[in-house]
């Protein structure tokens, strides 16, 4: 399978599945004083990588990538969101052994449109680099100051009775431009499917696609996660794994999250 058709058939499956309640995905911002604050661990692996034309061949040496990440929201006005996200990050591969903080990214997201069933956002960001990974394909400290534009958009509905247990499920899509200072230019695919059963369990599906300009490295990773609630705080367990690239890793591991609503 080509990157391209890979990337394809994730967005022809995931918006297949267009039925979506708004849990905390980037379609919906926050309602004014409301806000969220997510603390992530990921520790992501490598044995081999894909090369330039999609193939997947072995490393000289394993990669290992790690992070502790916080992503925080706050709802400045009831259409007006401030998003944070930043993270410190360790890691080695055949080059290169690194620590550090990673890139600190600040940006507002505006609610464009909200009904019952649908919710469209336009974030802008700016992200400044550290000295871990700015970009997954790129050595430690490649990339200063970046600009994104993100256009975020969710569907969703609420059946009647619970299907198979699930009484709400939702999804959300989201296409960014990432303009950067000292690596190429992005355009970025991310996807969220969810469902929610009962009250205190939400099963989560996503895929996180991207191109670089001028023929640069492509990839797109696949996450699977439960996320249980306690009250206002809830727990994280998923596993992400590359499904297709070029120029990148083929990386797989376990995130771990705690989040705290406010």
């Amino acid at each position: 399978m080509t990157p391209a058709r890979g990337l394809a058939i994730g967005l022809a499956l995931a918006t297949a599945a267009a039925i979506a309640t708004p849990v905390d995905a980037g379609g919906w911002t926050k309602k004014r004083g409301k806000g969220q604050l997510i603390l992530k661990y990921e520790a992501m692996r490598a044995t081999n990588g894909f090369d330039p034309d999609g193939n997947r061949v072995p490393l000289m040496v394993a990669r290992r990538d790690r992070s502790l990440g916080l992503f925080a929201e706050y709802g400045l006005t009831d259409r007006l969101t401030l998003v944070l996200k930043t993270d410190w990050q360790s890691g080695s591969d055949a080059f290169v052994d690194y620590e550090g903080r990673g890139p600190l990214e600040v940006g507002l997201a505006w609610q464009l449109y909200r009904d019952d069933a649908h919710a469209v956002a336009l974030q802008v960001s700016y992200a400044d680099g550290g000295e871990g990974r700015n970009a997954g394909y790129a050595l430690p400290g490649e990339g200063t100051a970046d600009w994104e534009v993100r256009l975020s958009g969710g569907r969703s509905v609420t059946p009647d009775q619970p299907v198979f247990g699930v009484t709400t499920v939702f999804l959300d899509v989201q296409g960014a431009r990432r303009f950067r200072n000292g690596l190429e230019d992005e355009t970025r695919v991310d996807l969220t499917l969810g469902g929610r059963i009962g009250r205190d369990w939400l099963v989560l599906g996503q895929l996180y696609g991207g191109q670089v300009d001028e023929g640069g490295p492509r990839w797109l990773s696949s996450e699977t996660s439960v996320v249980r609630d306690f009250g206002d705080w809830s727990v994280q367990v998923g596993w992400r794994s590359a499904v297709t690239g070029r120029e990148t890793p083929q990386s797989e591991g376990w995130v771990f999250g705690l989040w705290r609503r406010f």
